[in-house]
């Protein structure tokens, strides 16, 4: 059975090691990667460009606007990109939803990549607002949705149950990998996620500890990945 590799990460905008970010994606061997941070500000462009090559990826969405980026192996096509930005709240931060359509191995995908606000009542409308692009995306393009980011809450969170209440939650019956994702030194808290269409069969999910060295989750992030392995 065919199976696609979705990763989340929140890069910290590559302000620590940038080669132990490239070295976690790659051991993660992923097909496709949802990056929350992403460099945004000066020199951003080549920050990512770099990035992508240390890592074999390609760039299928790629905005500054929030700081988000969707990355493919060679081999997973493109069918559709879309970038919206979210409701502006008080702060220093845009978010914003980055969707991608993709197929391999013959099925649809499309990954939504998001990072919800901090702020809690920012963080449910812009939830809302995400998952509404998503569906519409997928609904149009009749692919099955999958949102993966930093929800900047837990699972017992608001926006979380929201999101949940539509997609599942693979990472929260997984007993693969390790769940906490926050922080990458002393991981306590999972509020990073990758969750997905009810119709898709997940093989495993979480922090996929057994693949990372060590040295170089706490050196590239305050935060762990997530993995999740799909059957197509």
């Amino acid at each position: 059975m065919p199976v696609l590799r979705v990763l989340t990460y929140n890069i910290r905008s590559l302000r620590d090691d940038p080669r132990a970010v490239a070295r976690v994606i790659r051991s993660c061997r992923p097909d496709v990667v949802c990056l929350q941070e992403a460099p945004r500000l000066l020199g951003w462009r080549r920050a990512r460009r770099r990035l992508a090559r240390w890592t074999s990826l390609t760039p299928a969405v790629n905005r500054r606007a929030g700081g988000l980026a969707v990355l493919v192996r060679p081999g997973v096509e493109v069918l559709h990109r879309e970038h919206r930005v979210l409701r502006r709240v008080p702060g220093p931060h845009l978010r914003a939803v980055s969707v991608a359509v993709l197929e391999a191995h013959g099925r649809r995908l499309a990954v939504a990549c998001t990072h919800l606000d901090l702020a809690a009542g920012a963080r449910l409308r812009h939830a809302r607002e995400a998952l509404g692009v998503l569906e519409r995306v997928a609904a149009e393009r009749g692919a099955a949705p999958v949102l993966a980011g930093d929800l900047n809450e837990g699972p017992d969170g608001p926006a979380w149950r929201l999101l949940a209440s539509r997609l599942d939650d693979p990472g929260a019956q997984s007993s693969r990998y390790a769940a906490a994702t926050f922080t990458a030194r002393r991981p306590r808290l999972r509020i990073d996620a990758v969750l997905t269409a009810p119709e898709l069969t997940v093989r495993r999910a979480g922090v996929p500890v057994d693949l990372l060295a060590a040295a170089d989750v706490t050196a590239a992030s305050d935060h762990r990945p997530v993995l999740v392995d799909l059957e197509l």
